[in-house]
């Protein structure tokens, strides 16, 4: 696989983050739909920390499978995108976790912002966990 180490845009990368909400989307629907089934949870009651530890739980096994050893989600297929590790190796399964984990510093925005005034026009949880989303030629 080659990569080029070069940033997309940012509206390449935040098209890719809304496309990608798009999907989540869906597999939140089928995972709440399973949650709900096996367990009559309605919404409210004394399930429902355990239903948003779920959906958590969920949505980082998918981005942990996909952003680990190379693999990509279909948004990222879709764009032309990978993340990779400063050096351009694939990140590793406990990386993607982290980097999931901190990428929800994106959705309150400070992440989008950081990335405006970042040398490299990285997202915050991308420069702490010294990854990059790169364009790949694949």
């Amino acid at each position: 696989m080659q990569y080029n180490l070069i940033v997309p845009g940012f509206f390449r990368r935040l098209a890719c983050m809304i496309y990608e909400a798009l999907l989540l989307l869906a597999v939140i629907f089928i995972a709440s739909f399973l949650f709900s089934a096996s367990t009559h949870f309605s919404g409210t009651g004394p399930l429902r920390a355990a239903f948003q530890v779920y959906l958590f739980s969920i949505m980082a096994a998918y981005f942990t499978w996909f952003w680990s050893r190379g693999r990509r989600t279909l948004a990222m297929k879709t764009w032309g995108i990978r993340i990779v590790k400063e050096e351009g190796q694939a990140v590793l399964p406990q990386q993607a976790f982290l980097r999931y984990c901190l990428a929800w510093l994106s959705l309150t925005g400070i992440g989008i912002v950081w990335a405006l005034f970042d040398r490299d026009h990285q997202f915050l949880h991308d420069r702490l966990m010294g990854t990059r989303l790169v364009i790949s030629k694949d």
